[in-house]
C-alpha cells in the first residue's frame, strides 16, 4: 500500500503543479484582454461547470475500466488545453482552454479513488489527506512558478512559457502512470460493477442521506473557496497593485500552511477528534480567515486572514473526503467519490460566476463577506451528520 501511495502521490503533484502554475494567470490574461471582473471570474469558472458535468462520467468509467486509464486519458486532455492557453490571443481562445481542461479533469476523482482502493477503512482519512497534500504542494508550488515565469508586469508578462511548462508536466506525468502506478481496481471488482446497478449522483445522494449532508458541507464550503480564489488576483491588483508574480508568491505563502495542515496535523488530529469535529473546527477557521480579509488594513492582516483560510480548508477537505469515502462500497467508490467531487465542481461554479458581478456591484468586501456567510453553514451539516452517526451507531465514539 504505502509504495502506491508514494506513486500516486508523485504523479498528484506533478499534475497539480501543472495546473498550478497557471492560477495567478489567467485572471491577469483576462485584463489583457481587457474584459472586466463580471467577465473574468465566469471565464475562471467554466472550467468547473465542465468538471461538474464530466465527472461523473469519469467516476463511473474508472470504476468499469480501472484507474490508470482515466488519469492518463485526462492528464492528455489537460496538456492540450495548456498549449490552447498558452496560444490565446483573444478572451474567447481562453474560455475555450478553460472549458476543455475541465471537460477533461477526470484525475482528481480518479486520484481519490485510487487512494481509497488501496487503503484500509481505518486508514483512509490519512491516505486522502496525503493525497490532499500533494494536490496542495501543486497548489503551493505551482502558482510561484507561474508567477516568476511570467513576470510583475502586466503589460510584458508571457503566458505562453508558464503554460508550455505546465504541458511538459502532464506528459511526464502520463508516463509516471504508465510505468510507475499499478492498477488499483481490479478484474474482479470492475466485474462486480459491471454486474450491479450503475447508480449515478442523483441516485446516490437520494439513497445515502449521509452523503448529502457530506455533499452538501463540500459545496458550502468549495463555494466561498473558489470566490477568494477567483477574485484575489483581480482584488490584488486593486488594492496594492500586485503582479502575477507577487501574487503567485503570496498564494505559495500561504498555501504552505494548508499543505502542512492536510498532510501533518490532520494525521494526528483524526484519530483524537475524529473527521466530523475536525471538519467543523476547519469551517470555523477558514470563515474567520475570510472576515479577516475583508476588513484587512494592509498587507500583514491580508496575509494573516488568507493564512486561516488556508489551514482552514486543509482540515476540512480530507476529513470531508474520508467521511465521503465511507460513505461507498469497494465496487462504487469511483460513482460515490465522483459525485462527491460533483458537488465541489458545482461550487467552483457558482463562486467565480458570483464574485465578479459582487466585486464590480458591491465593492471590493462584498466578496468576501459573502464567502463567510455561505461557508457558516457547513457547520451545521456537519453537526447533523454527527447526529445521524451517533444513532445510528451508538456504540461507537460520538465523533465518528
Amino acid at each position: 500500500m504505502k509504495a502506491r501511495l508514494g506513486s500516486l502521490f508523485i504523479v498528484s503533484v506533478i499534475d497539480i503543479l501543472g495546473f498550478g502554475i497557471l492560477i495567478p494567470l489567467v485572471p491577469y490574461m483576462g485584463v489583457r484582454f481587457n474584459a472586466p471582473p463580471e467577465w473574468i471570474t465566469p471565464i475562471m469558472g467554466a472550467y468547473s461547470l465542465c468538471q461538474l458535468v464530466a465527472a461523473p462520467f469519469w467516476g463511473n468509467l474508472s470504476d468499469r475500466y480501472g484507474r490508470r486509464p482515466i488519469l492518463m486519458t485526462s492528464l492528455a486532455g489537460a496538456c492540450v488545453s495548456y498549449l490552447v492557453l498558452g496560444f490565446a490571443n483573444s478572451i474567447w481562445w481562453l474560455l475555450v482552454s478553460r472549458m476543455l481542461g475541465g471537460f477533461m479533469a477526470g484525475n482528481i476523482s480518479a486520484a481519490f479513488a485510487y487512494a481509497s482502493d488501496v487503503s484500509e477503512p481505518q486508514q483512509r482519512a490519512a491516505s486522502l489527506g496525503l493525497i490532499g497534500a500533494a494536490i496542495g504542494i501543486g497548489f503551493t508550488v505551482g502558482p510561484a512558478i507561474g508567477g516568476v515565469l511570467a513576470g510583475n508586469d502586466l503589460q510584458t508578462a508571457s503566458f505562453l512559457l508558464p503554460a508550455s511548462v505546465s504541458a511538459g508536466l502532464s506528459v511526464l506525468a502520463i508516463l509516471l502512470v504508465a510505468f510507475m502506478l499499478p492498477e488499483s481496481n481490479t478484474r474482479e471488482l470492475r466485474a462486480q460493477r459491471r454486474e450491479g446497478p450503475r447508480a449515478g449522483p442523483i441516485r446516490l445522494l437520494l439513497e445515502r442521506p449521509a452523503l448529502r449532508l457530506i455533499a452538501g458541507a463540500a459545496l458550502l464550503v468549495t463555494t466561498a473557496q473558489s470566490i477568494l480564489d477567483s477574485i484575489l488576483g483581480l482584488w490584488a491588483l486593486d488594492k496594492y497593485g500586485f503582479g502575477p508574480r507577487t501574487v503567485g508568491l503570496l498564494i505559495f505563502c500561504v498555501a504552505v500552511l494548508a499543505v502542512l495542515t492536510q498532510g501533518v496535523l490532520v494525521r494526528v488530529l483524526v484519530p483524537r477528534l475524529g473527521e466530523p469535529k475536525l471538519a467543523t473546527i476547519g469551517v470555523l477557521t477558514f470563515v474567520t480567515g475570510l472576515l479577516i480579509v475583508s476588513e484587512a488594513p494592509g498587507v500583514g492582516f491580508t496575509v494573516m486572514g488568507l493564512a486561516l483560510c488556508g489551514v482552514g480548508v486543509g482540515a476540512f477537505t480530507p476529513s470531508n473526503s474520508a467521511l465521503a469515502s465511507k460513505q461507498s462500497d469497494a465496487h462504487d467508490r469511483g460513482a460515490v467519490m465522483g459525485t462527491y467531487q460533483s458537488s465541489s465542481s458545482l461550487a467552483r461554479v457558482i463562486g467565480p460566476f458570483a464574485s465578479g458581478p459582487m466585486y464590480a456591484a458591491l465593492g471590493s468586501k462584498a466578496p468576501f463577506l459573502a464567502g463567510a456567510c455561505v461557508a457558516l453553514p457547513a457547520a451545521w451539516l456537519i453537526w447533523r451528520l454527527r447526529r445521524r452517526l451517533r444513532l445510528s451507531h451508538p456504540q461507537s465514539a460520538p465523533e465518528r
